[in-house]
C-alpha cells in the first residue's frame, strides 16, 4: 500500500481548480458547524440538513478533489493493478448480465455502468489513458451525488427493489471509489472490497462454515446507493463527514502557519545536552505532533527531518535512529486528543463518547512512549555516544515559556469536550485559535491571509487519502452487513480457538497484523471488529465473569477492551514489516532500507506488541485502559488495579527495552539479555506475586559492571561535566 506524497501542486489551470475544489470542500465542511446558527437554517436546505445528503456531498468533494490531485501522481502498471481489474469484472459482469428474475436494465443504463468502469478502472492498465480517464471521472462523480438529491426520499423506499438507474448510479459510484482508492492508496484495498462482493454474489460456492445465501446484484447496489446508515453513505463513511475533516483541517492550517515547527521546537526545549537527546526529542515531538494531528506516516517524515541532524551529531547508527523515528511516529494514531480515524469510528460504533476514547487511549500512548525513550536511553549509554543539544537561538525555559500558549487549542478542545460541545465544533473553534495565535505574535504572524486558504485546502487534500479509504470501509462493513459473514467468522474462531481467549487473540493480533500490511488501521479495524469482536467479547466476557464480576460489568469490560485491542493491533500495522508506512516515512529521511528500517522499528519497540494482549486476557489487564475498571469497580479497588498494572507493565517496558538494547548499567551477556527478557515477560503477566519475584530477580542485571562497546566508560552527567561536556 502506498500513499500519495504531499508535493505542492503545480501552478497549472487544472491544479488552480484542484485547489479550489479543495478549499469548498474545507469550507462546505465547516460551514455545517455554523449552518444551525444561520438563517439559513430555517430555509430547510436538503444539502444542509440532511445527513445522508451532507455525506453524498462530501464524497462528491473526496472524488471530485481526488481525482483532480490524481492527475499530478504517478502511474504505472504493475500486478496489483491486473488483479483490480479482473476482481472488477465479477461486479461488472452481474451488473451487465444480471441474473435476478424481473431485473432488466436497459441499454443506457448498461452502457452508463459500462463507462463508469472504463474510467475508474481501465488506468490501471493503460496508465496513458489515465489523463483523460481522471477528467471524465471529475465529471461522473456528479451525476449519482445529483440523482441522489433528486429522488433522495424516494431511494430510501426502493432499496430492497431498486430501479435500473439507481443501480446505474449505485455501481458508477462504487466504481469510482475504487478506481480513487487504487489512485491514490494501491490495490489492495479495492481488490479487498471487490472480494466481499464477489463472496455475496456467489456465497452459495464456498466450503463450511463460510458458506452462505446467494444475493442479487440488485440487492447489493440498492442496499449500498439507498440505505442510510448501511451503505456507501454511512456510519463509517459519516466519520469522515463529522470527524476527521475538522482534524485534518487543522493540521493543513498549522503547517501553512509554520506553527508545526514551534510544536516540535517546544520538544527541544524540553531536553538538555545529553547522548539520548535524539531520542528524546523524537518521543517528546512525536507525542505534541499527535496531539494535532493524528497521521502517523507524516508525522514520522516531519519528526525525522527534525532530528536528523542531532542523530548525526550524537553518531547514532542510522538504522537504529531510522527504527527509533519510524516507532515513534506511529504514535500519533494513538495520542490524545485527536488519535486518529479508528477513535472516531469506535465513538460512532459503540455510542460512547471520544472523551472516554481519549481517557483509554491514555495507557497504551504512554507505555508505548516509554517503550521508545527506555531502549533510547539504554543505547546511548551502550554505544557511548556523544553529548548533543538542540539549539533554539534562546535558553530552553525562556522558549518554552514564550510559546507554551501554543497548546492552548488542544486544552480548549478537551475542555470543549468535557463540557460536552460536539467534537466538530471543538476542532473548529480550535482552528480558529490557532489561526488568531499566530496573527497576533509578531515572531509568527503570517504575511497577509493566503496561507489560511492554503492551509485549508491542504487540510483538505490530506482528507483525500484518508476519507476515500473510510469510504471504502464503509463498502465492506456494508457488504458484511448483507452476508452475514461476522457471525459465521465468530463461530469458526471459536471453534478454531477452542474456546481459549489467549488463542483467539493471538489469531486475530496475528490477523490484524497480516491484514495491516496492504490496508490502512482504519480499514483493518472495521474488518476485525465485525468479524472477530463478537467471540471475543463473548470470551472476555465469560472470563470476567467468572473472577466475580457481575455479568453485565463483565460484558462493557469486555466489549470497551476487545474494541481497544483491535484499535491498537490495527495502529501496529502500520509500523510492522514488511509494508510499515512510518518505516517508509523515516527511511525516506535517513537513507536506509525500508524493510530494515521497519524490522529495527520492530525490535526498538518490542513491548509494544506485548501490551495489547493483556487488555483482555483478565478483567484486572482492563485496568490498563483505566475506563473500564472506573466504570465496573469500587473506587478504592479501581485504583488499586490501575497503579498495580501501570507500575507492574511500566517496569515490564523498561526490562524488555534493556534486553533488546543490550544493556542496564553494564553490557549484557546475550544469556542476560534473554534472561531479563524472559523476566520482562513475566511482569506483564496477571500475577502480583509472579510481577514482584520478576522485579526482585530482575535488579540482580542492574548491577554496575563492563562499560560501553567502544572501551569508555558510558556516559553520565557527572563524567560528562568531568570532560567539559556539561548540559
Amino acid at each position: 500500500m502506498a500513499e500519495p506524497e504531499a508535493h505542492p501542486l503545480p501552478d497549472t489551470p487544472l491544479a488552480r481548480l484542484a485547489r479550489g475544489v479543495l478549499l469548498l470542500g474545507a469550507l462546505y465542511s465547516l460551514y455545517l458547524v455554523l449552518h444551525p446558527f444561520t438563517p439559513l437554517a430555517k430555509a430547510e436546505i436538503p444539502l444542509l440538513d440532511i445527513v445522508q445528503l451532507q455525506r453524498s456531498t462530501h464524497v462528491l468533494f473526496l472524488l471530485v478533489g481526488g481525482y483532480l490531485v490524481a492527475l499530478y501522481l504517478p502511474a504505472r502498471r504493475t500486478l496489483g493493478a491486473w488483479l483490480f481489474v479482473l476482481f472488477s469484472l465479477v461486479p461488472l459482469y452481474n451488473f451487465l448480465f444480471p441474473n435476478v428474475p424481473g431485473v432488466s436494465l436497459p441499454l443506457g443504463a448498461r452502457l452508463t455502468g459500462l463507462l463508469y468502469w472504463a474510467v475508474a478502472v481501465l488506468p490501471a492498465l493503460a496508465p496513458g489513458l489515465r489523463r483523460y480517464a481522471d477528467l471524465l471521472a471529475v465529471l461522473l462523480a456528479l451525476f449519482p451525488t445529483l440523482y441522489q438529491l433528486r429522488y433522495f426520499e424516494e431511494l430510501v423506499y426502493r432499496a430492497v427493489l431498486p430501479q435500473p438507474w439507481d443501480m446505474a448510479m449505485s455501481f458508477g459510484l462504487i466504481m469510482l471509489v475504487l478506481g480513487l482508492v487504487y489512485r491514490l492508496l494501491g490495490p489492495v484495498m479495492p481488490v479487498l472490497v471487490l472480494l466481499f462482493f464477489a463472496y455475496n454474489l456467489y456465497a452459495d460456492l464456498f466450503p463450511g462454515a463460510l458458506r452462505g445465501t446467494r444475493q442479487g446484484i440488485d440487492l447489493l447496489l440498492g442496499k449500498t446507493f439507498n440505505e442510510t446508515e448501511a451503505g456507501i453513505y454511512g456510519l463509517i463513511t459519516g466519520v469522515s463527514a463529522k470527524y476527521l475533516v475538522y482534524f485534518t483541517l487543522l493540521s493543513g492550517m498549522i503547517a501553512a502557519l509554520g506553527l508545526g515547527k514551534v510544536v516540535a521546537n517546544m520538544a527541544l526545549a524540553l531536553v538538555g545536552k545529553h547522548p539520548a537527546t535524539p531520542g528524546r526529542v523524537t518521543g517528546i515531538a512525536s507525542v505534541f505532533m499527535g496531539m494535532f494531528s493524528g497521521s502517523g506516516a507524516a508525522d514520522t517524515q516531519f519528526v525525522a527531518a527534525l532530528t536528523k541532524p542531532l542523530y548525526e551529531r550524537a553518531g547514532y547508527d542510522r538504522l537504529i535512529a531510522a527504527g527509533l523515528v519510524a516507532t515513534a511516529g506511529t504514535i500519533a494514531l494513538i495520542t490524545p486528543p485527536v488519535l486518529g480515524s479508528i477513535a472516531f469510528i469506535m465513538v460512532e460504533v459503540l455510542q460512547i463518547s471520544l472523551l472516554k476514547v481519549i481517557v483509554m487511549a491514555i495507557g497504551p500512548a504512554l507505555l508505548y512512549l516509554t517503550t521508545v525513550l527506555a531502549f533510547n536511553e539504554f543505547y546511548a549509554r551502550k554505544a557511548g555516544l556523544a553529548p548533543v543539544a538542540p539549539e533554539l537561538g534562546m535558553s530552553r525555559r525562556a522558549y518554552a515559556l514564550r510559546y507554551s500558549y501554543i497548546f492552548l487549542p488542544i486544552l480548549l478542545i478537551v475542555a470543549m469536550l468535557y463540557l460536552g460541545y460536539e467534537v466538530r465544533t471543538a476542532a473548529s473553534l480550535a482552528l480558529v485559535l490557532f489561526v488568531a495565535l499566530a496573527y497576533l505574535d509578531p515572531t509568527l504572524r503570517p504575511k497577509g491571509i493566503a496561507p489560511i486558504f492554503q492551509g485549508l485546502a491542504e487540510g483538505f487534500r490530506t482528507l483525500l487519502p484518508i476519507g476515500t479509504a473510510v469510504t471504502a470501509a464503509n463498502l465492506i462493513f456494508a457488504n458484511m452487513v448483507i452476508s452475514g459473514l461476522p457471525s459465521k467468522f465468530s463461530q469458526l474462531l471459536q471453534q478454531v480457538s477452542g474456546e481459549s481467549l489467549l488463542l483467539a487473540t493471538l489469531i486475530t493480533a496475528v490477523f490484524s497484523l497480516v491484514l495491516g500490511m496492504g490496508v490502512p488501521p482504519t480499514a483493518t479495524y472495521v474488518l476485525t471488529s465485525a468479524l472477530t469482536a463478537p467471540a471475543i467479547i463473548g470470551l472476555a466476557a465469560k472470563n470476567f465473569a467468572a473472577e466475580g464480576l457481575g455479568q453485565e460489568a463483565a460484558q462493557q469490560a469486555a466489549l470497551l477492551a476487545t474494541h481497544m485491542f483491535l484499535f491498537y493491533y490495527a495502529v501496529l500495522a502500520d509500523v510492522t514489516p514488511p509494508v510499515a508506512l512510518s518505516a517508509y516515512a523515516a527511511a525516506s529521511v535517513f537513507g536506509t532500507n525500508p524493510l530494515q528500517t521497519g524490522i529495527y522499528a520492530a525490535r526498538v519497540a518490542l513491548s509494544k506488541y506485548l501490551v495489547g494482549f493483556f487488555f483482555l486476557l483478565a478483567y484486572s489487564g482492563t485496568a490498563l485502559l483505566i475506563l473500564p475498571v472506573l466504570e465496573t469497580a469500587p473506587p478504592e479497588k479501581a485504583w488499586s488495579l490501575i497503579l498495580w498494572r501501570f507500575l507492574a507493565v511500566g517496569l515490564g517496558v523498561v526490562y524488555l527495552s534493556a534486553s533488546g538494547a543490550g544493556y542496564t548499567r553494564r553490557v549484557l551477556a546475550r544469556w542476560e539479555a534473554w534472561a531479563l527478557g524472559g523476566l520482562a515477560f513475566l511482569l506483564f503477566v496477571l500475577h502480583l506475586y509472579l510481577n514482584l519475584a520478576a522485579f526482585l530477580l530482575g535488579l540482580f542485571f542492574f548491577r554496575k559492571g563492563r562499560g560501553s562497546l567502544s572501551g569508555e566508560s558510558p556516559w553520565t552527567p557527572e563524567a560528562g561535566e568531568e570532560r567539559g561536556e556539561g548540559p
